[in-house]
């Protein structure tokens, strides 16, 4: 059964770092593209991030570029999403995706 299990999120302050995993089990992240996205209270989901299967190119929002970095670690089978300098806006609940399957979620907040 494919299961996406996201961890690392929390409270922390502007500016602060987070930085979140993805683990997969019943298949091989390496092989597919990996997405982050968030979904903040009120608002529309929005696609954060990706990683190429391919070639590990990757992909950034506007809102989070320069400040984002998504990597990938194939000997654990999990992909990062590492969060500095973070602002009030990246509240919200993250997911990682491979297609159709999501994770449950793991809740960051950025409050002082």
């Amino acid at each position: 059964q494919v299961q996406l299990v996201e961890s690392g999120g929390g409270l922390v302050q502007p500016g602060g770092s987070l930085r979140l995993s993805c683990a997969a089990s019943a298949f091989t992240l390496a092989n597919y593209e990996i997405r982050w996205s968030r979904q903040a209270p009120g608002k529309e989901r929005e696609g954060v991030s990706c990683i190429s299967s391919r070639d590990g190119s990757t992909y950034y929002a506007d809102s989070v570029k320069g400040r984002f970095t998504i990597s990938r670690d194939n000997a654990k089978n999990t992909v990062y999403l590492q969060m500095d300098s973070l602002k009030p806006e990246d509240t919200g609940i993250y997911y990682c995706t491979h297609g159709p399957y999501w994770g449950q979620g793991t809740q960051v907040t950025v409050s002082s």
